[in-house]
């Protein structure tokens, strides 16, 4: 590995953080000489970013706590065109209150990782829609567009993609790489902002952002990737059995984003902390190093630290709480998810399957039946006999409430109502 001078391209190399950097040895040489300020992009398509993010938000905050100025910006404009990258068709366009909306509730989930304010290395959160919303078309096509060429923009990923599977890129779409590059030049023009980082699949976009920038403004531009996170068996990171695990409370509870990592393959520990948490890499080695049983105080440890990151301390502690108290001392811990079902529908029973599929413990009914089938379904910590097995009052406990289970490690409370 390189030796570096500056705090920031030591620590994001030896943690495994980066893909593809532009010329590191002088950007180095710039972040060991002063406060330098760089940028990640988010798009506004859902309500909350999810754990594919999560790498990216780690960036913004080791370049924060190395002493420079991050930008989080929201593609409140951007998402109005849709990133084609990685994708094979269309995104569906949103309306700009849904944008509003979304953008809103993605804005909480940095709250835990950055330092906002005013301050010479505080984190400012940009707008795209304020600079995007206002460019003329005429204007745009003259300034901006005669510095990109059709020819070098056909072997972007992002369209050489659509282009070879014979799928549909609308014109919208192949203005999103400009509308991207533009938004460099502009932070760099309000925030001397000199950097663009994000995942190793927009290298393309980055890179001609940069270009962008030298060409308009003579600004000496730099880009960094992430390497695109995969778990030791091959998954993509982002994915649970149950679907993506958000980063917004109000879409994952804190305990099930605690399981998440708690269920972490043992192969994955060590990347996992070094990635997502700011633990020193010397305990991470001790971690990383522990086998057989005591592997899983390592996989507990990584999933309060990333929950504490996520949702704050208070969260991350009753989420191990919980867990504690559920599998190590059989308690039915009231912190576990909880969905509320009319007494009257148990009254006359339910099919298992069908209530396992309500309580988000599989996706579709037809995956409840072969979990139950393949002894996977629980009711009370007992297996569930059949696929045509019910529930009813007379499974509630004097509290009123019943658990199911996914196995031996997702559970849900049903309270009757």
């Amino acid at each position: 590995m390189a030796s570096f001078k500056s705090d920031f391209m030591r620590i994001v190399h030896e943690r495994g953080m980066v893909h593809q950097c532009s010329d590191a040895a002088r950007l180095d040489e710039l972040l060991a000489s002063g406060i330098r300020t760089a940028y990640i992009g988010f798009d506004c398509t859902a309500d909350s970013l999810h754990i594919g993010h999560l790498m990216q938000i780690m960036l913004l905050r080791w370049w924060q706590k190395t002493g420079h100025k991050p930008i989080a910006l929201m593609g409140g404009g951007t998402t109005k065109v849709g990133d084609p990258s990685g994708r094979d068709e269309t995104r569906q366009l949103l309306t700009a209150e849904q944008i509003d909306a979304n953008m809103a509730s993605i804005k909480t989930s940095f709250a835990n990782y950055l330092t906002f304010g005013s301050g010479p290395t505080d984190a400012v959160m940009a707008n795209n829609a304020d600079w995007l919303d206002t460019l003329l078309y005429i204007p745009l096509l003259r300034d901006v567009g005669r510095h990109f060429s059709v020819n070098r923009m056909l072997t972007m990923d992002s369209v050489k993609l659509r282009l070879e599977r014979d799928q549909p890129l609308t014109f919208l779409e192949f203005n999103y790489m400009v509308l991207q590059s533009y938004d460099f030049v502009e932070l760099y023009r309000r925030h001397k902002c000199i950097v663009q980082m994000g995942g190793s699949d927009q290298w393309g976009n980055i890179v001609m952002g940069a270009d962008l920038g030298r060409r308009m403004e003579s600004a000496e531009l730099f880009a960094l990737t992430s390497p695109l996170l995969a778990t030791a068996s091959g998954a993509k990171m982002g994915k649970s059995v149950g679907g993506a695990v958000w980063l917004n409370p109000a879409r994952l509870t804190p305990y099930d984003f605690w399981q998440y990592w708690r269920n972490a393959e043992d192969a994955d520990v060590g990347r996992f902390l070094k990635v997502f948490t700011d633990m020193p890499v010397g305990e991470i080695a001790r971690l990383e190093a522990l086998k057989g049983q005591e592997i899983n105080e390592a996989k507990k440890i990584l999933a309060t630290e990333v929950t504490r990151l996520a949702h704050g301390a208070a969260a991350a502690e009753a989420a191990a709480d919980t867990a504690r108290r559920t599998f190590e001392e059989g308690a039915r811990a009231e912190a576990l998810p909880t969905i509320e079902v009319p007494r009257a529908r148990l009254a006359a029973g339910i099919a298992a399957y069908e209530l396992m599929h309500e309580a988000g413990l599989a996706e579709s009914r037809t995956e409840a039946r072969k979990l139950i089938k393949g002894g996977g379904g629980r009711l009370n910590d007992k297996p569930i006999a059949a696929d045509s097995a019910t529930v009813g009052e007379g499974d509630l406990d004097s509290s009123g409430t019943l658990k199911l289970s996914a196995g031996r490690k997702r559970h849900v409370l049903v309270r009757a109502v």
